[in-house]
């Protein structure tokens, strides 16, 4: 059986019929990996051996990888941060545990931007990530490693976390499918935290019903994570190839302001088209607080970065300055030569923010524009079904084309974070290539809370059609 490109479905059926072991899938994305990672740096950590390969459980023999930003016991875990260089898992992540014990087998550790900062995964403290349809190109961020490892068939799915379109986004500009699952679907048990109530792990795949096996064996309370809901988890591919003939579409009027690039303005308004033509009631909504989504963000998260990265002092664990002359300079030096320029920036910003005199001009007001931003996705899905629009505002970009403005890379998010200030689920699903730049554009699909069945199946439909 050719190994090309191969789905989990794909790879299931082929090792039921046993065309090939669990062992030799194994194998095969070793070696491509070793062919191909020096150029495109989409891993961190490449495991020399399947520690385990079971032969049950839904994911049982099929190969993945992970953002490493999440714990697999014994293993390094790095947050692509010099501060944590050395740093050695203690326990498993819940995500990575479920994983295991749905018999996945683990690839390796994925490339990511600092603690998951960055649109573009050339904030990692190893290196950027290339784009494997252009590698002169950004694979997106700041799950860029994983969004990378997935379209360059360097794995059959991965994990990456989303705290503001960090999985939606790299998927897009990869040109595959990339799912972020209502906050509190999946436990964040074992992630490396950077903003505690916007962070949420999902799947990069190459279809969306690998997407939805996967949520399959990630979701369901957990006890070591407060923020997790105790809700009936169903199949999320029962229901794939059920009708959407009738379901009320919405696409908000302020998603093509300026700031959209034509190309995936143009694609974006092909897609809308083409549900239109399976069935789906099309409608224009509005969505009057988007424009304060991003400001809002980047107050609120952070203030969050701020206190959760506290932790990393010298002291406690991760780098400790060997030139400190003593407790303060342990502190200072530690986290001057640890961090990166870009955590350096969020964590001096959420300071400023969350500091007295400051706090309600700033932190208290992103939080009532949140709950503003809420409140207009409440009353659109009074009238829709499903929302949908860019997942980013353009293609990839050149490596290195923006490193110098943060602004114009925190722009590429604009799309993407209200879905998190609302904590609702969203897809990014392949729907063309852009006319000048000739790379993938992502349709954003956003759906009601716990209610990834009727995302996906949209989703799904799309993607077959």
């Amino acid at each position: 059986m050719n190994l090309e490109k191969i789905t989990i479905k794909l790879a299931r059926e082929g090792l039921e019929r046993r065309d090939f072991s669990a062992s030799e899938l194994f194998e095969h994305y070793k070696a491509r990996i070793e062919a191909q990672n020096s150029e495109l740096n989409a891993y961190l950590i490449v495991f020399d051996n399947a520690e385990h390969i079971k032969e049950e459980g839904i994911l049982a023999g099929i190969p993945c990888a992970i953002k490493d930003n999440m714990l697999i016991e014994g293993t390094r875990c790095t947050g692509g941060s010099k501060i944590l260089e050395n740093y050695i898992s203690a326990y498993d992540a819940t995500v990575t545990k479920k994983l295991r014990d749905a018999g996945a087998t683990f690839l390796g550790k994925t490339n990511l931007d600092e603690f998951a900062m960055g649109t573009s995964t050339e904030n990692s403290a190893f290196g950027p990530t290339k784009n494997p349809i252009d590698p002169t190109r950004v694979p997106g961020g700041s799950s860029g490693g994983s969004a990378a490892a997935v379209a360059a068939d360097l794995t059959v799915f991965a994990l990456g976390s989303d705290t503001g379109g960090s999985i939606r986004q790299p998927a897009s500009m990869c040109g595959i499918v990339g799912l972020k699952p209502t906050y509190g679907r999946v436990s964040r048990h074992g992630l490396i935290a950077m903003a505690s109530s916007f962070d949420q792990i999902g799947p990069l795949t190459k279809t969306v019903h690998d997407a939805a096996l996967v949520l399959n064996a990630l979701c369901g309370h957990d006890i070591f994570d407060s923020t997790t809901v105790n809700k009936p988890v169903p199949d999320f591919t029962a229901k794939l190839d059920l009708s959407i003939k009738g379901l009320k579409i919405g696409v908000p009027k302020e998603f093509f302001g300026g700031g959209l690039a034509p190309e995936v303005a143009e694609k974006i308004k092909e897609a809308t088209k083409k549900l239109e033509g399976l069935g789906c009631k099309m409608s224009e909504i509005s969505l009057p607080n988007f424009e304060y989504g991003l400001a809002a963000y980047y107050i609120a998260v952070p203030s969050e970065i701020s206190s959760n990265l506290a932790r990393f002092d010298g002291i406690r664990y991760g780098h400790s300055s060997a030139s400190a002359q003593n407790l303060l300079d342990t502190y200072v030096q530690s986290r001057s030569e640890g961090f990166g320029p870009e955590p350096k920036r969020r964590i001096m910003l959420g300071t400023y923010a969350l500091s007295s005199g400051y706090y309600d001009a700033y932190y208290l007001k992103a939080q009532k524009v949140r709950a503003l931003i809420k409140r207009d996705f409440d009353e659109a899905f009074k009238k829709v079904d499903i929302i949908v629009g860019p997942t980013a505002p353009n293609t990839a970009f050149k490596i290195g084309e923006k490193a110098s403005d943060p602004l114009a890379l925190y722009l590429e998010d604009i799309y993407t974070v209200p879905v998190n200030l609302a904590g609702l689920p969203g897809i990014s699903v392949p729907c063309g290539l852009g006319k000048d730049s000739k790379m993938p554009v992502g349709l954003q699909m956003i759906g009601k809370p716990f209610d990834e069945e009727t995302l996906l199946r949209v989703a799904h439909h799309f993607e077959i059609s």
